[in-house]
């Protein structure tokens, strides 16, 4: 059977795993009469709930005779480090973009990646029978883009499909509206190369993704670079040095049929697989016959810019909601997270009770918390800060951002005054038709942080924020943060009506009646730019006098504001944490003591 590898790259929503569903089904793979969950790539429960799809997954799908081998790729800049390994799985590329969008941020990233490997990309302008659809300005920036990636003349004589992924079909007309997917696949055995892999050569495979399995151990996946492997024949895997790391039986060898991993023999040079056996070989090891030496090359991975402090949970509350409390516990979870995800580092703190974790956002940082937080775990998280470089000179560099914002016309004033107060730059601003506005900044990440819920408040939900990594560039100095100060409680018990009702007229509650509170838990934002410190439980004095005038009327509450776990991370500040339980968020000062406040806020200002 001829073979194919290809990956769908393209940018946040704009259609890759809803169109990798109707292959699925119009290829043959599902029965008529199965059922099968809308997107059926995203089969993680963070990636269901949130529509996005965070891991890098292969696939595959047999059309008359051939099979396609299929990666869908995330499309956030977050996960790109999914991206960056598994190009090196595959020998062509699908550039899916929004017939209305466009060529967005995330886009030109995963391009760049894509044809410096050489790949040759299909081009598909997805969502044609979208109402505000600009196919022929599209594909121009398309072009432009490739152009301005430097891509060679080979790529820029791409071949162009029209489609609707939620529809099924494909066409090399932009007028149809119907059809069926069948010129894709034409498409894909036409233009996509076969393998050209030594298939009599020794056998070598390198690890391109990671996963554990209940009853199989470590399972490796990636594609065989050359050679045969049989199930039982002896391997060892070499780390990027050549040194090997272990000795081992390929136990098993699964293959991809649809959604399945199913067992087979073995496996030839070109053939995507996954591969058990081995118990410390990781991601970018080469796997290969004991006669090789010589490692694969991996591709090298963007750095992270952003950490976060992920500490053991320390407060009054620590150990009742979570089973997996201890310092211990947290480091052999973070070091599991940073083997199989080259995209996150972890440093041990010196004191042992708080790791060091780094990557390329705040939703990459903010899922990893989510997961750990659903296996068990309780954490204490310090606000995310930016990684600083210095350059030749010794000068200071901070990251900075290009960020792509589609706002409606009248809210366009505001976005722009609020980017200039974080240091941004603007550099193009254009009507996007339909009544919006696409303004283009280059902004130092460190402004950035926790500004995306004021943009959705600012722009009334109707904002569209795209970012990417751009630079290291010059530090641009102090960047004001958060203008309010917040409340504090003053002790520990349950929050009372009683005493939340005139504490509304303070500010914005956090916390609703009958929650446990502890001392230096944050209750609330204060209007005003200070602290302060309340007491939500004070309850009314029981007395026989009844109150004049009708004052013992039941107290109404504003429903207290509850926060989502990256809103509360984007919301603290640098002396206040967030505390992470299986079953609560909350907002807690670093120092839980008042006196240790003073007197660390005095050693700050010294």
């Amino acid at each position: 059977m001829s073979l194919r590898n290809v990956a769908i790259i393209a940018h946040v929503d704009h259609g890759k795993t809803t169109l990798v569903d109707q292959l699925f089904r119009q290829s043959g793979t599902f029965r008529d009469n199965q059922r099968i969950e809308e997107r059926a790539m995203d089969s993680n429960d963070l990636e269901k709930e949130r529509g996005i799809t965070i891991l890098a997954k292969p696939t595959s799908i047999d059309w008359e005779g051939t099979r396609i081998n299929i990666v869908d790729t995330p499309g956030h800049a977050d996960f790109g480090g999914e991206v960056e390994r598994i190009l090196s799985m595959v020998d062509g590329v699908i550039l899916l973009v929004d017939s209305s969008e466009g060529a967005m941020p995330q886009t030109k990233f995963v391009t760049g990646k894509a044809l410096a490997l050489g790949l040759r990309p299909i081009v598909v302008v997805n969502k044609v029978d979208r109402p505000d659809e600009r196919i022929q300005e599209v594909l121009d920036e398309v072009f432009d883009l490739f152009v301005t990636l430097e891509a060679t003349d080979e790529q820029l004589d791409f071949p162009v499909l029209y489609a609707s992924g939620r529809n099924g079909y494909a066409s090399d007309d932009p007028k149809a509206r119907s059809g069926t997917l069948t010129p894709m696949f034409q498409k894909i055995v036409d233009h996509v190369p076969p393998p050209a892999l030594d298939v009599d050569a020794p056998f070598t495979f390198l690890v391109t993704l990671l996963d554990r399995d209940n009853f199989l151990g470590r399972v490796l996946t990636g594609r065989v670079t050359s050679g045969t492997v049989k199930v039982n024949q002896p391997i060892h895997a070499l780390d990027m040095d050549g040194k090997v790391i272990e000795t081992g039986r390929a136990s098993k060898i699964m293959s991809f049929r649809g959604l399945d991993r199913v067992p087979v023999d073995e496996a030839k040079a070109g053939d995507i697989i996954s591969l058990a056996g081995l118990t410390v070989a990781t991601v970018s090891n080469t796997i290969a016959d004991v006669s090789v030496s010589v490692p694969i090359q991996a591709q090298p991975i963007d750095p992270p810019t952003l950490s976060m402090r992920f500490a053991v949970n320390d407060s009054p509350m620590a150990g009742r909601e979570g089973s997996k409390v201890t310092s211990r516990m947290i480091r052999d979870r973070l070091f599991r997270e940073a083997e199989s995800n080259v995209a996150i580092k972890v440093v041990e703190s010196a004191d042992k009770d708080s790791f060091e974790v780094a990557g390329r956002g705040e939703l990459q940082l903010g899922v990893l918390i989510e997961t750990m937080r659903r296996e068990g775990f309780e954490l204490g998280i310090s606000r995310p800060r930016v990684l600083f470089r210095e350059d030749e000179n010794g000068g200071k560099t901070e990251p900075y951002e290009t960020v792509v914002i589609d706002v409606d016309d009248e809210h366009s004033g505001t976005v722009v005054d609020k980017m200039n107060q974080r240091k941004a730059e603007m550099t193009d601003m254009r009507p996007s038709g339909g009544g919006k506005t696409r303004i283009t900044f280059s902004a130092p990440s460190r402004g950035l942080i926790g500004y995306h819920g004021e943009f959705l408040s600012d722009t009334r939900g109707t904002g569209i924020m795209n970012r990417l990594f751009e630079k290291y560039g010059p530090h641009k100095g102090a960047i004001e943060g958060r203008k309010n100060g917040v409340l504090i409680s003053n002790g520990a018990g349950e929050a009372n009506s009683y005493a939340l009702g005139p504490l509304e007229e303070r500010g914005i509650l956090f916390v609703g009646h009958g929650e446990a509170l502890y001392e230096g838990m944050i209750v609330g934002e204060n209007a005003k730019t200070d602290d302060l410190e309340v007491n939500p439980m004070k309850a009314k004095q029981l007395t026989n006098f009844r109150a004049s005038g009708g004052k013992d009327d039941a107290i109404r509450l504003t429903p207290p504001k509850k926060m989502t776990l990256e809103q509360a991370i984007a919301y603290i500040d640098d002396d206040e944490m967030v505390e992470v339980t299986p079953k609560s968020i909350r907002l807690r000062k670093r120092h839980l003591d008042p006196h240790e406040r003073k007197r660390a806020s005095r050693a700050k200002a010294a």
